[in-house]
């Protein structure tokens, strides 16, 4: 069975797909193009997968290629889920993912699976009310409650009376969710059948879930989309998304009963009661930690075992050091979590799985 195979190359960006193709600081059907490298050691990478960490793999697939121009690197933010059945189905080199494959989505894979966490991130509820200032509070039982349809409108008691002095509007309330097999939905939907036992019971955790209301948009940036566009509207998106698109997002309830802001410190906090275990698959559904923001995740990049082109092995496992180390300097700037020291040589050792 052969592996490596190369897709053609597309030639937009969009809200939806997220496509990197650039090679010595040219593009395809530029001047030099063909030229930039050389037949011989030109090496190409193929990724599909989540779009919770697409921003950050888009800079460091940049950045890397600066200085390796041989190395090109595609990656398709399709969703988690279509990064899953891509990687099972041997169409890419890696695939990325926000919900680490079960045993069952790995037994399908002859060669094996390593599991690299390379990034994390917190997940908002981001909102789209004009005339509000502030950033608004939600209690557990509130946002569980907008999302299973019981809270319609943004004056509902369960809101006001935990934002007092704030004049919230009698507008209907739009959930926004994802249309996609999502690992975002997943780590969301997870979280909420955590603290909520109406939700475990009914739409459950899962990357594809029937929300009960509302609408759906394709990617973190379709859902973005859906809420700057639609008065009243709220969404889970990965924090980085709303820092970039100025959406503001809640102040949640987590477990002490603090509301907490999601920013670097309060993501840091709820990664830091999170243990690593052996396979490096590992989900804090909800941080127990007084200064912790409730929603947290790594995400991961799924990787073969074993590769038929040896140069291939090479240059992905250069890409993912580089991901590893020089990467995570620009993760606060995009909004995500460096990785802790821990999660980068538990990372570094698996790569000796990879030949």
């Amino acid at each position: 069975m052969r592996i490596v195979r190369k897709l053609p190359l597309l030639a937009a960006l969009s809200s939806a797909c997220l496509v990197l193709a650039i090679v010595g600081g040219r593009l395809p059907g530029e001047p030099g193009f063909a030229t930039a490298l050389g037949a011989e050691d030109a090496v190409t990478l193929q990724g599909t997968g989540a779009t919770f960490p697409a921003p950050l793999y888009q800079k460091w697939f940049t950045e890397y290629n600066k200085d390796h121009p041989n190395v090109q690197i595609n990656y398709q933010a399709l969703g988690s889920g279509a990064g899953i059945k891509q990687f099972q189905q041997h169409l890419v080199d890696f695939g990325a993912s926000d919900a680490a494959m079960t045993d069952a989505e790995m037994e399908p894979v002859k060669e094996g699976v390593v599991l690299l966490p390379m990034t994390a991130g917190a997940i908002v509820l981001a909102y789209n009310l004009p005339d509000i200032t502030t950033d608004l509070k939600l209690s557990r039982e509130a946002y569980v409650g907008i999302f299973l349809g019981k809270i319609t409108s943004w004056n509902d008691p369960a809101i006001t009376k935990l934002n007092p002095g704030v004049s919230l509007p009698d507008t209907k309330i739009t959930v926004v969710s994802r249309s996609d097999g999502s690992g975002t939905t997943f780590v969301f939907t997870s979280h909420l059948s955590a603290i909520s036992n109406e939700w475990k019971n009914g739409p459950g955790p899962g990357k594809a879930v029937n929300f009960p209301v509302g609408v759906a948009g394709k990617g973190n940036p379709g859902v973005s989309a859906l809420i700057k566009q639609t008065p009243g509207a709220i969404g889970y998106v990965e924090y980085g998304y709303a820092v970039q698109t100025k959406m503001p997002m809640a102040l949640l309830q987590n477990k002490s009963g603090k509301y907490v802001k999601a920013d670097l410190n309060s993501g840091k906090d709820a990664l830091a009661s999170m243990q690593l275990p052996e396979n490096r698959r590992a989900w804090v559904t909800d941080p127990t930690s007084s200064d912790s923001y409730p929603i947290v995740t790594y995400t991961w990049l799924l990787c073969y075992k074993k590769y038929e082109n040896a140069k291939t092995v090479d240059a992905l496992k250069a890409v993912i050091k580089y991901g590893l180390r020089k990467g995570q300097s620009f993760s606060a700037d995009l909004g995500y979590i460096p990785l802790p020291e821990n999660v980068i040589d538990a990372d570094m050792k698996a790569l000796d799985q990879i030949s």
